[in-house]
């Protein structure tokens, strides 16, 4: 790209400055933040979404299905903290989402519907938009799935499903998560052939009311099934696997504690971390303060302690830390918490720590499971009517039998990122290809980048990368 013609980075008709591949999160707030910063450019986003900024996560439309941060801690504006806060009063005012007083807290206390989420990132999209066009700069929806993904000359082309070609001076992966419940698997066991969608809320109606349900995984995606089966109008037993049967702990609203952290740069190592961070939240309770205030203070440094580790220590974070950093980090909403706790005191939720091992074969109208406990040698066969897989998000992009992430692998224009988390990229999110060349023009931002930040997936994590891209992309040649 050249920033220094006259009007701006595309005098060429038809032209395409970038194209960003994924219309989700990730993409809206990239194109939004190109068009708010000054010159003329040409955006294109491909989405298979009849709509962009909802993507997997913000397409839910049932209300129970929240986002699992107030919206003090969801705003896409990474200069105004309080963005989503001061949406939502408006919108409350206008008569929007009147359910809103049934939560008792405050504006910025809320934890919004995600569907409603996704409507206020596309106003901040439309809001971009409309700064953008009086510079000719635009943003052009194109539905579609891209398939391929390859150099042409000093460019890029991405091929779409249907055949189509789109060429652009640079292309961005913003593919977001690929949810196990919706991502084919790789020597994947054909679980979701065979399990229900953890939102489909509709399908779950058609479930006998007393009928038991099985859930693989018992993080946030567990979390949302059991909200969609209340919603679905189930009243059986519901019986949740995972390794090791942790729940998510409710989100609380704590009051601000130190960053100690930014006290002692020498906590490095996670041996390190917890056991200053058990510190920090024993030091809490003898207060009365609640324990998740000091944890909350670790979150802004976790892409500088993930960046500067060495692959040893990572993979000890993962293999022993992480299960409790998920479930104590990545909270549940109060009200779906609230439900999973009555459902579980009631005796119709339980939790079990085992690890699935396949499906076995079932009589009509039922699903089984293999599975073996935490503890036992043997395995054993368990049954229901209905299987939901709520095993989270694929990072692996080598298991996702996708045709783009298959390809970007194949032909060499990726690599696995550290501990075969996303793909590798440059601190600027410029992709690394096999042979460990930074790309001139193909870029990630999100997701993808989880092996680089480990925490990559949050929104305010993508807005600060969105609007550090764009303007990278804006100012490069």
């Amino acid at each position: 790209m050249d920033n220094h013609r006259e009007n701006g980075m595309s005098d060429r008709a038809g032209h395409t400055d970038i194209l960003i591949v994924g219309g989700g999160l990730s993409g809206t707030l990239l194109a939004a933040q190109l068009m708010r910063l000054p010159g003329r450019r040409r955006v294109r986003v491909i989405e298979p979404r009849a709509e962009l900024g909802r993507g997997e996560a913000y397409s839910a439309v049932e209300l129970g299905h929240t986002l699992n941060g107030n919206a003090a801690r969801m705003s896409v504006d990474p200069d105004n903290a309080d963005d989503l806060s001061q949406w939502l009063s408006e919108f409350i005012d206008v008569g929007g989402w009147p359910e809103a007083h049934e939560q008792r807290v405050s504006v910025s206390e809320l934890f919004p519907p995600r569907g409603l989420f996704g409507l206020y990132v596309q106003q901040r999209l439309a809001e971009a938009q409309a700064v953008g066009e009086p510079q000719g700069s635009s943003v052009e929806h194109i539905r579609g799935e891209a398939v391929r993904v390859s150099p042409d000359g000093p460019g890029v082309q991405v091929q779409l499903a249907d055949g189509q070609c789109l060429q652009g001076d640079v292309a961005v992966l913003a593919t977001g998560m690929f949810a196990a419940a919706h991502t084919p698997q790789i020597h994947a066991t054909g679980v979701n052939a065979t399990a229900l969608d953890p939102w489909d809320v509709a399908a779950m109606a058609r479930l006998a009311p007393q009928a038991p349900v099985l859930i693989i995984g018992s993080g946030l995606t567990m979390v949302d099934a059991v909200v969609s089966l209340e919603q679905a109008g189930h009243r059986g037993p519901i019986e949740v696997f995972s390794r090791h049967g942790l729940l998510p702990h409710v989100r609380r609203q704590p009051p601000a504690w130190v960053d100690f952290l930014a006290q002692d740069l020498s906590l490095r190592s996670p041996r390190q971390l917890l056991r200053e961070l058990r510190r920090q939240c024993r030091a809490a309770q003898q207060q009365g303060v609640d324990w998740q205030a000091p944890l909350d203070t670790v979150r802004s440094h976790i892409p500088r302690l993930w960046s500067q580790a060495s692959d040893a220590q990572r993979r000890q974070f993962v293999r022993h830390v992480r299960p409790w950093w998920e479930s104590h980090h990545h909270r549940s909403p109060p009200l779906s918490a609230a439900l999973v706790a009555r459902l579980h005191q009631q005796g119709r939720l339980r939790i079990h720590a085992a690890s699935f091992q396949g499906l076995e074969p079932a009589p009509s109208g039922q699903v089984c499971i293999r599975l073996r406990r935490r503890g036992q040698a043997q395995s054993e066969v368990v049954c229901g009517a209905a299987l939901i897989n709520s095993s989270g998000i694929e990072y692996d992009w080598r298991r996702v039998a996708k045709p783009l992430p298959q390809q970007l692998l194949a032909s060499g224009l990726i690599q696995p990122g550290p501990l075969a988390l996303g793909i590798a990229a440059d601190p600027g999110g410029a992709l690394i290809d096999a042979q460990g060349q930074v790309a001139r023009c193909l870029f990630a931002l999100g997701p993808p980048l989880r092996g680089m930040w480990w925490e990559s997936t949050a929104v305010t994590d993508v807005a600060i990368q969105a609007k550090a891209l764009a303007e990278r992309l804006a100012h490069c040649r």
